[in-house]
């Protein structure tokens, strides 16, 4: 069984509806020439690997269609895809969709931290789109999001089984390191993206604990 992620360009389909139907659109065109030009070299990337360590599930040129690429891999090489294809997308203007969990991750309008996703892996950049989308479905066995900028410069938050959200933030020392607990979702994934642009402007109405550990 396999799992498949397409590329797509940034900003044609900002909605599932409009998704579907640049996908449909695709079908029976010529590869683009920038679509062939990933399909290329992906193959050619795994192409220099022994059998056993290859990731692709399929030559990716089979799956250049139009504007789209779409990949397939087996499920113990979803991680080594996924962060290949920010590696050869995102610089080239292009968007990574995961059809199996109905995640868009479009570059337009994101920071460039790193994300750790507990159910997910790890992923280059954030949006407001992406923390409002993963937030709310965290969950076991990783109900987790951590976006860091550097070293113990991070905002993370941990969802609870009854629902309730510990966020954390860290500005490097130990002496600025606070939490607060937070009931709503949307209210943690706004806590994320301002931290992410750099606005904490909504901070100010949380109460907000040092944390110490002993």
């Amino acid at each position: 069984m396999s799992y498949d992620h397409v590329l797509l360009p940034s900003g044609v389909a900002p909605t599932p509806a409009e998704l579907d139907a640049f996908l449909t659109a695709q079908n029976g065109r010529p590869a683009a020439e920038l679509v062939a030009e990933l399909a290329a070299e992906l193959d050619k990337r795994n192409g220099e690997l022994a059998e056993a360590d290859e990731f692709l599930g399929a030559p990716a040129a089979d799956g250049a269609i139009g504007e789209a690429l779409f990949v397939s891999s087996p499920y113990d090489a979803i991680g080594h895809v996924r962060g290949l294809l920010f590696e050869l997308a995102t610089p080239r203007g292009y968007a990574v969709y995961d059809p199996q969990l109905a995640w868009l991750m479009d570059p337009a309008g994101a920071v460039p931290v790193s994300v750790s996703h507990g159910g997910a892996g790890e992923f280059p950049y954030l949006t407001c789109e992406l923390a409002h989308l993963w937030v709310p479905e965290l969950g076991a066995p990783g109900p987790y999001l951590i976006a860091e900028r550097g070293d113990q410069v991070y905002i993370q938050t941990y969802r609870h089984e009854d629902g309730r959200y510990d966020v954390e933030y860290r500005d490097g020392s130990a002496d600025l390191h606070y939490s607060v607990r937070v009931d709503d979702p949307s209210t943690v994934a706004d806590l994320i993206w301002s931290w992410a642009i750099d606005d904490r402007s909504n901070f100010e109405a949380l109460d907000w604990q040092r944390l110490t550990f002993q």
